[in-house]
């Protein structure tokens, strides 16, 4: 199974860091062929082209070299995990100029389909979020609605293709103690596990 990871946080050492080398780990002792993206680490550009703005053919390259890349790698994954921040309630500025760059219709979706619904390009079926936060759960939900769970299971995700999101969140990191940290971990990989066998 061929999966890619890919984390978004500017800070070598963060927690979001400790998520994504476990996720990595685990998957690939369990067998699966990972690709990792560390967003930030490889100076990805988050900026939207206005050469960007149309349908492409996933064959035609960006002026970018990084964006042709991932375009070309996310045709081939059987699933999709995203490591980030709850920033603002949205992902990370680097993350979403990903998403904009990146899951282009051509590449990750169809317009102009017979019953005006959008058509998912991607193979990949299944996708894990994990996202750590600095808001209580409550507080969270009654007052923002939980606007990532939006994002990616509403707006995102299926607008591709991918029919199974499954996300996590880890709260509130600031004042964790380490313990909390390590469970946290452990989950983060029994997460990884279910996503690689479909259960």
């Amino acid at each position: 199974m061929r999966i890619a990871v890919y984390l978004a946080h500017p800070r070598p050492g963060s927690f979001n860091h400790a998520l994504s080398d476990a996720v990595i780990d685990e998957l690939s002792t369990r067998g699966a062929e990972v690709i990792s993206h560390d967003l930030y680490a490889e100076g990805f550009d988050p900026a939207l082209t206005a050469a960007e703005t149309g349908t492409v053919d996933a064959a035609t390259p960006s002026a970018d070299d990084h964006v042709t890349r991932h375009r070309a790698e996310i045709a081939d994954l059987d699933a999709l995990v995203f490591v980030h921040p709850n920033w603002w309630g949205m992902p990370p500025a680097i993350l979403t100029g990903w998403v904009q760059r990146v899951l282009v219709p051509g590449v990750a979706y169809k317009l102009g389909t017979a019953d005006g619904e959008p058509a998912g390009l991607l193979r990949a079926a299944r996708a894990l979020v994990l996202n750590t936060s600095d808001t209580p759960a409550d507080r969270e939900r009654e007052e923002f609605g939980d606007p990532l769970q939006r994002v990616w299971a509403a707006c995102v995700l299926p607008y591709v293709g991918v029919t199974d999101v499954r996300r996590m969140v880890f709260r509130t990191v600031t004042d964790s103690t380490g313990a909390e940290r390590a469970a946290w971990l452990q989950e983060a990989r029994d997460q990884a596990v279910a996503l690689l066998h479909g259960t």
